[in-house]
């Protein structure tokens, strides 16, 4: 899996990336110090998943992220920030960022919502919802909280099952099929899938593919014809 780190605060740089080697043993990352060397290297080379800071030399935050989002298309775009603003995350997840994740966020969160991303959620941290709902006037919901709750909800619904793209893979799995194989079916990397059954693991609680499978089954996620003899 490739990823790309971007951050004009060095320290942070260097302890994100440790972060990540740490729990992402196989993945080769990336840093970048600033927007233009973060263009650079999107143009250069495809990424699996791009984390980056929000006010960094270069260019303008949100014309940034859209310039990003327009070069990498599909791939999870996460931004991790000190900046903690109801609007201009709103305007971020309109762009097409996956994740928005407060640089006070402990090491353990960022890692849950970077699965979570990796897995097709989006992650919106739970405070914005909460002081939204403290802000809106006559105590219901406008327009925008209301959509921000909803990205929420399926952001808790996201850690307790799995998405359809697990699903997916899970039934590739369920038919024998190798890490590589799948990867190559479903137009990822290798890299992604792993991280994948991971994550589908764990949700199901078990030790290993077939246990994954038999629990899916078990679970409805897949029907008994789906898995191979």
């Amino acid at each position: 899996m490739n990823i790309i780190i971007a951050d004009d605060h060095e320290l942070f740089l260097k302890g994100l990336e440790l972060i990540l080697n740490m729990h992402y043993p196989d993945a080769s990352i990336e840093a970048a110090r600033d927007y233009n060397e973060l263009f650079s290297a999107l143009k250069r080379k495809t990424f699996d998943l791009v984390i980056t800071d929000l006010a960094m030399p270069g260019a303008k935050p949100l014309e940034a992220l859209s310039k990003i989002h327009a070069l990498i298309k599909d791939t999870p775009l996460i931004v991790i920030s000190a900046v903690f603003d109801r609007e201009i995350i709103q305007k971020t997840i309109d762009i097409g960022v996956s994740g928005y994740i407060p640089k006070s966020t402990s090491n353990q969160l960022i890692l849950g919502a970077i699965n979570l991303v990796l897995a097709g959620g989006v992650y919106i941290p739970r405070e914005l919802i909460d002081e939204a709902a403290m802000n809106t006037a006559d105590s219901g919901f406008t327009k925008e909280v209301q959509k921000l709750k909803q990205f929420d909800d399926s952001e808790r619904q996201a850690g307790k099952k799995l998405t359809q793209r697990q699903i997916d893979i899970l039934k590739l799995v369920a038919r024998g099929l190798s890490n590589k194989q799948i990867a190559y079916q479903l137009g990822l990397t290798e890299g992604t899938i792993k991280v994948h059954i991971t994550i589908i693991l764990k949700t199901l609680d078990v030790a290993n593919r077939t246990g994954a499978v038999t629990e899916a089954v078990k679970r409805g996620y897949l029907s008994q014809n789906e898995v191979s003899d």
